[in-house]
């Protein structure tokens, strides 16, 4: 094993030998098809007002062509993650990759508003299945620790700059030629992944749990998370205090208490209650769900921001944030995994937290005549802190998890940050319009008015994301990084390719 742990431990050459290289270049695949599902949420926001006026969608309505993306994707993360443990991720990735394509045709030969929401619908659950098992593959392809951070760092620098990058296609594709090609452009780039998928993502079927699947329970928890998604997204127009976002949110709770009576109870539960012991599992999960709560108030209330109060375009928004992918994409590609190698990734974490919550605050500070030279250094500060705390995050999420249940883990990281942030938007979109409403009945313009909630947003963001470095700091057990050549001997299997 020592000549082993020195050949797959050189920094310096992340490619190494064949078996490596492939290793990366599943990686690479696995990534390109999260970017696709990433892109996807924020180049269909751009395109909002031309579908609008293109299929006579009302207000209303058209918020339906978000929602039916995010209902099933949201609600079918954690059993998509735990399928990848018992039949492959790498058959879970594919089928949901075809899924994604498929509907992507039909989202962009969509004639009628039922057709493209119908559509949106089949295209969640497509997205649904291929990114809820990603993280997991990449944590069992690369089991050392200081690999497993770099590995991380690229795929959560797609994760978190991909929505950037949607802004700046969305609003390029949709001003240059039309809305369907938001949905087209994913044609060419979805058959290229999944071809590659086919060459390059290993099987890993015969290293995996056998189980037989525990239908009821996986109608129990889809059920749930699916409802809860469906009040959350709902609340902006219904009011997050409504009869019908608590009911609905009631409803939720109690399927979510079956599922959990389930599992405790089944011959061969879908989720192994033991993992909810590990104390990493669930602190990083809390602290996940805090930071996205939070970090939707930068994503949405800074865009709106730009947009209403500044009068930038859709692409100028784009443009905007590319200081923070810029930074986010150096830090989670080349610096931080040395410095979660050195510090270890709980402190790494807190400090990335620590800033994160600073660009929030910085971001409270801009007024209504704010120029780009305020806004750029905040946007630095926010690329920053989300490119120094998300890879240290998902790998405290992933830590001590055994092989046979990365993929539930991996599901449970992303259900946790799709609800975590969902509640924080609706939470904060609320408070936002209210703070609005009551500077605008003092007499303040609509302008000042529109920044005066915006700013509560991001200084409730803030805080949400404070609680979360808090959290970290007492609950995460401190994980310092292994010295060069430890971890290599460790009996964790590595997926052969």
């Amino acid at each position: 094993m020592a000549a082993t742990s020195h050949g797959t431990t050189d920094a310096q050459s992340p490619l190494p030998d064949n078996a490596d290289r492939g290793r990366w270049i599943a990686l690479y695949v696995l990534c390109t098809g999260m970017l696709m599902i990433v892109l996807d949420v924020t180049v269909v926001n751009v395109a909002l007002p031309s579908i609008q006026t293109n299929l006579g969608f009302t207000d209303s309505n058209l918020a339906w062509v978000v929602n039916a993306y995010l209902v099933p994707f949201g609600g079918l993360l954690l059993l998509a993650g735990r399928l990848g443990d018992l039949v492959g991720r790498a058959r879970v990735f594919k089928t949901g990759l075809a899924i994604f394509v498929t509907a992507s045709l039909l989202c962009g030969a969509a004639q009628s508003q039922e057709w493209l929401v119908a559509a949106r619908f089949l295209q969640g659950i497509g997205g649904g299945l291929t990114s809820a098992v990603i993280l997991g593959a990449i944590v069992t392809m690369f089991p050392q620790p200081h690999e497993q951070a770099r590995a991380i760092g690229v795929f959560t620098f797609v994760a978190v700059s991909g929505g950037t990058i949607g802004l700046l296609v969305g609003g390029v594709l949709t001003e240059l030629i039309s809305w369907h090609w938001i949905f087209l452009v994913n044609l060419p780039i979805g058959i290229a992944t999944f071809a590659a998928a086919l060459k390059w993502v290993p099987d890993d079927r015969d290293s995996l749990i056998d189980s037989t699947a525990d239908v009821p329970g996986a109608v129990l928890i889809t059920s749930s998370v699916m409802l809860a998604v469906y009040a959350l997204v709902g609340s902006e127009t219904y009011g997050l205090g409504s009869g019908r976002t608590l009911g609905l949110l009631a409803v939720s709770v109690a399927l979510g208490s079956g599922f959990v009576w389930r599992q405790a109870t089944a011959a061969h539960p879908l989720v192994r209650l033991g993992i909810f012991r590990s104390r990493n599992v669930v602190g990083a999960n809390v602290v996940q769900a805090l930071t996205m709560a939070g970090m939707f108030a930068i994503g949405f209330m800074s865009a709106l921001y730009l947009q209403r109060v500044l009068g930038y375009t859709p692409l100028e928004v784009g443009a905007s944030f590319l200081p923070a992918t810029l930074v986010m994409a150096a830090l989670s590609l080349k610096f931080t995994a040395p410095l979660i190698d050195r510090f270890g990734p709980r402190p790494v974490l807190i400090v990335g937290l620590l800033i994160t919550a600073a660009s929030l605050v910085g971001f409270a500070r801009l007024g209504v005549e704010s120029t780009y030279a305020s806004v750029a250094p905040v946007m630095v500060l926010h690329g920053l802190g989300a490119g120094i705390a998300f890879p240290a995050l998902m790998m405290l999420a992933m830590a001590g998890v055994p092989p046979q249940d990365a993929g539930l883990a991996s599901g449970l990281v992303n259900t946790t940050q799709q609800v975590g942030g969902a509640l924080g938007l609706a939470i904060l979109a609320t408070a936002s319009a209210s703070r609005t409403d009551s500077l605008l009945g003092d007499g303040i313009s609509q302008a000042g008015a529109l920044t005066g909630g915006y700013h509560l947003a991001f200084y409730a963001g803030a805080c949400s994301v404070l609680l979360a470095a808090f959290v970290a700091a007492t609950v995460l057990r401190p994980a310092p990084a292994p010295a060069e050549g430890e971890g290599a001997d460790a009996p964790q299997p590595v997926l052969a390719h």
